[in-house]
């Protein structure tokens, strides 16, 4: 039996294997301009959910890119 790996994570993967011809934080933006501009909304929460919960499962990129989309959605308190 395989696991199946959820679609947030999937996807996240697939795009990162995009973009891993450039250097890492500019890749790391570029996924993070790619799932905010085209991800629906809850897709996006369940990706940073996964993000927190199973970080292993994600691209290095993909990863990189979560925690900055993190940082967008939840900016640490002052």
């Amino acid at each position: 039996m395989t696991a199946t790996v959820p679609p947030p994570i999937r996807l996240a993967n697939d795009v990162a294997a995009q973009f891993h011809h450039q250097p890492p934080e500019q890749a790391a933006r570029a996924i993070t301009t790619h799932i905010r501009s085209f991800w629906e909304p809850r897709m996006l929460a369940d990706l940073l959910r996964y993000g927190e919960s199973d970080p292993a499962a994600l691209d290095p990129l993909a990863l990189a890119a979560v925690r900055l989309l993190r940082q967008v959605w939840y900016p640490p308190a002052r």
